[in-house]
């Protein structure tokens, strides 16, 4: 196996380190506005998995912020003039509203010279074709990444976490992003409750065979959240978690069934240790990835 990080793939790339700039786009999700259901997804909590963004300012104040943020990580080799970074827009659904707002958003996030590109989270369900037309705008003068939303390639587990669109749906996306040149990173959720072992592989397995080859992919452990209804469900009927070599063992078979040319943007995820009720050995990050990275050296 001799996938690249996606951190790895950007520093080959850009010949420099590139640090992720978390910003927020002010949008909402139609999973909490009423649109499709008020509650979100069953696992999410109420920052909508970008409990690190910064709050919704403009967008100039929110890159300064963020810098203060990420600058302290990079080397001390690298001067500030020669620091290079990824706007990131990942809290809610980031293609879910007026696609001329989002445009110029995108659009002025990616301007300054030592931002590389965009990434923008989001939902399969929500990129209408003024929404494609802007992210191909931004893709015409610095590349774009799309993260979608998958989490499992099963209904019944899709229906039992209310994410609220169908297989066909992320088909649809998929290709309308790749056939214009965007990259696509999907989101894969493991431990979902119900699903067997071999249920989460299937689901790997088939991004494995998308045509073209999925650009990247982001592994997430199955985290239970204070003040979600995933919550609430484990707290009635506690299923099954991972331990953690269990959990190492399923991410190294994962990454067997991928192909090479598609990074690895995450291998487990960290909830906010305030809001995690399990599984606890989660919330000992160094511990996670010294395991994992050792499982996968053994592989």
């Amino acid at each position: 196996m001799h996938h690249l990080s996606f951190s790895d793939e950007l520093k080959a790339r850009f010949g420099t380190k590139v640090y992720k700039l978390s910003l927020t786009s002010g949008c909402t999700c139609p999973n909490r506005d009423g649109t499709l259901g008020t509650g979100g997804c069953t696992f999410c909590s109420a920052g909508g998995s970008g409990e690190f963004a910064a709050p919704f300012t403009p967008i100039a104040d929110q890159i300064r912020a963020a810098k203060k943020r990420v600058d302290p990580k990079f080397p001390k080799s690298i001067p500030p003039a020669d620091r290079r970074y990824l706007a990131y827009f990942q809290s809610y659904t980031n293609t879910y509203g007026d696609p001329e707002r989002l445009g110029a958003l995108w659009e002025a996030a990616a301007a300054p010279g030592d931002i590389v590109g965009l990434s923008v989270g989001t939902r399969p369900d929500c990129l209408p074709p003024p929404i494609l037309n802007a992210l191909s705008a931004v893709n015409r003068t610095k590349p774009v990444w799309v993260e979608l939303g998958l989490q499992t390639i099963h209904p019944r587990t899709a229906r039992a976490i209310h994410c609220g669109y169908d297989l066909p749906v992320f088909e649809r996306a998929y290709r309308d992003l790749t056939d214009r040149g965007i990259a696509v990173v999907v989101h894969v959720i493991l431990g979902l409750p119900g699903e067997s072992r071999d249920d989460m592989l299937a689901t790997v397995r088939y991004l494995a065979h998308l045509a073209p080859a999925l650009a990247g992919i982001k592994l997430q452990l199955l985290h239970i959240l204070k003040g979600t209804a995933l919550a609430e469900q484990y707290a009635a009927d506690p299923f099954p978690l991972f331990s953690l070599d269990d959990y190492c063992a399923l991410v190294v078979d994962c990454l067997k069934l991928l192909p090479e040319q598609t990074a690895i943007h995450r291998l487990t995820g960290d909830g906010p240790k305030r809001l995690l009720i399990a599984p606890m050995w989660s919330a000992d990050k160094r511990r996670v990835m010294n395991t994992l990275r050792a499982a996968i050296a053994r592989a």
